[in-house]
């Protein structure tokens, strides 16, 4: 018998969305609200190493990945002019045959999710969220900005990573804090030498591009900047330029009028990162996702550990019928890697800010791949 036989998803973002089908595969009814109406998860490309495709393969979804994404091997990394400076492989994980590696577009697989969220019988609402989350013994009973208002027996915020859930129920978690870096992303054609994820490491710059399908590739810039600042939309076309033009690669270079082009559809984000201590849990609300774990790109994971958390959780609300013991076992096998993808990334953003050493930046790219290549 499982610990929950009604549950409440906060946010429909990769997290709540894996938490909600595994959750419903488990034969546990499901609710799920998402505040924007039209359910549209925003951004370019997005990698998915071979650890979130065992995840994606856990929920059914690895086939529609590499029908509309782009499954590869191996990260080579460059340094600025084009010399190889290490390749990083990327076996299958363990107890999968899932490639390695590969990149989607980042709305595209969230319409492979949401599809798949519909198909599992969850009851979604968009355009709706919470306004009170009223905790009892055995409950909580939540209203909702509709008016409406339903009795759970666990509510799971996935709410992303400036969650108003955190700030009402962990008020004492500071916001994310900048980390000195921003991204920069965009669309390009795909480049007949582009084969696999690619990078250049240059002085305070990193560029990587990422096959996404068979005609198109993303192109993601890491930039430092000391103090986090608005830079004026109008100009990113411009911006981006002038960064791709510290990499004197030809391949590169070659890529420098599409990112003046309207259908590059370049994005800029600042970085930040947070570690929310566990529990993740107050009472009858547990929190997954980028709302205690964010983390900043540098091992292309964040979405992955999302993914894994609403897995694990799901399994173990199906597979006890104590609460607190699912939610125990949950937070055993989540900590540590969710701590190391969010420290080892911030560790690789130092590295880069700092101009440190670029064999420690790949070691640490290696061990944390061999790491979350382990079993979740």
């Amino acid at each position: 018998m499982a610990a929950v036989k009604k549950v409440l998803v906060i946010g429909g973002g990769f997290s709540g969305m894996a938490a909600a089908i595994k959750l419903r595969r488990h034969g546990i009814e499901v609710d799920l609200v998402e505040i924007d109406p039209e359910w549209c998860e925003l951004g370019a490309g997005i990698t998915i190493h071979g650890a979130s495709m065992r995840a994606l393969e856990d929920l059914g979804l690895y086939e529609q990945v590499v029908e509309k994404g782009s499954v590869t091997d191996g990260v080579a990394m460059h340094l600025p002019h084009g010399p190889l400076l290490v390749e990083i492989p990327t076996p299958s994980p363990v107890g999968s045959n899932v490639g390695g590696s590969g990149g989607i577009f980042r709305p595209t697989l969230a319409r492979i999710m949401s599809a798949a969220t519909l198909e599992a019988g969850v009851d979604v609402r968009l355009g709706c969220s919470y306004t009170t989350i009223d905790m009892t013994d055995d409950g909580a009973v939540v209203t909702f900005t509709d008016g409406s208002t339903r009795s759970y027996d666990l509510v799971i915020g996935a709410d992303g990573v400036h969650s108003q859930l955190r700030k009402e129920f962990f008020p004492e978690i500071p916001e994310p804090e900048y980390i000195g870096q921003g991204v920069w992303r965009a669309i390009m054609p795909r480049h007949a030498e582009i084969n696999r994820l690619t990078m250049w490491i240059g002085h305070h710059l990193k560029l990587g591009l990422n096959p996404v399908s068979d005609t198109l590739m993303y192109m993601f810039i890491t930039e430092d900047r000391p103090v986090k600042e608005h830079i004026d939309k109008a100009t990113w076309p411009q911006v981006l330029a002038g960064l791709m033009k510290n990499f004197p690669n030809p391949i590169v270079q070659s890529l420098i009028p599409h990112s003046l082009a309207e259908e590059a559809n370049i994005d800029y984000r600042p970085l930040a990162n947070l570690l929310v201590k566990m529990p993740w849990n107050r009472g009858r609300l547990l929190m997954i996702g980028d709302t205690v774990a964010a983390t900043t790109p540098h091992l292309a994971s964040g979405a992955g550990i999302g993914i894994e958390s609403g897995i694990v959780l799901a399994d173990e609300l199906a597979g006890n019928d104590d609460l607190a013991v699912a939610l125990d076992k949950f937070h055993e096998r989540r900590w540590e890697r969710c701590r190391m993808v969010v420290e080892n990334s911030a560790r690789l953003c130092h590295i880069e800010i700092n101009d440190g050493d670029k064999a420690e930046h790949s070691k640490i790219m290696m061990e944390s791949n061999i790491a979350l290549a382990q079993p979740i």
